[in-house]
């Protein structure tokens, strides 16, 4: 999966998401074991975006919101290999499967949130059955093997990232830092 989507709209647009965002090199916690695992995820989510031949390099990246070590959302402007790649995409990570979003799929952080639960989701259902979807069905690359042992698994986590960390980004299209 590719992501697609680089035009002039989602330049500006990623320019404007940003720009209500935290730096990820500033990220903050009145609490330092939070703060520690913040800063330990927000390294996570560069070397999985940069794990892409797609991704040439991280211009900037961005705290969007999460729980140190359960899961966060990250905003990556990176340099492309190809143009036809979105150079603004959301990246999740945390006690779950890492994933991405381009900015053409997701227009604010708990926009993200919402499709990568919808998105797992589908894997899960798949996966009970052995099967693995794709890019076209809303459903993001796994690296486990789609098995009903894994769904329940997966299951468990979504089911717990929909009871503790959704009411943290309840501001719908707010750009702010959630925290």
């Amino acid at each position: 999966m590719i992501p697609r989507g680089a035009n002039s709209e989602n330049e500006s647009h990623g320019k404007l998401i940003a720009s209500g965002l935290t730096p990820a090199a500033e990220i903050a916690s009145d609490d330092e074991v939070d703060l520690k695992l913040l800063q330990k995820m927000s390294g996570r989510a560069t070397q999985y975006i940069s794990s892409f031949s797609w991704c040439e390099g991280v211009l900037e990246s961005y705290f969007a919101g999460g729980l140190g070590g359960i899961f966060a959302v990250f905003f990556f402007h990176i340099r492309p290999s190809r143009p036809e790649v979105d150079p603004w995409i959301w990246i999740m990570v945390g006690d779950i499967p890492s994933a991405y979003l381009p900015l053409s799929d997701c227009r604010s952080p708990s926009e993200a949130l919402d499709t990568y639960i919808e998105g797992m989701s589908k894997w899960i259902e798949l996966a009970r059955q052995g099967k693995t979807g794709t890019a076209e069905q809303g459903v993001p690359p796994v690296n486990v093997p789609a098995t009903p042992e894994w769904a329940e698994r997966l299951r468990q986590k979504l089911d717990g990232l929909k009871e503790i960390v959704r009411p943290f980004f309840e501001n719908g299209d707010d750009t702010s830092s959630i925290r």
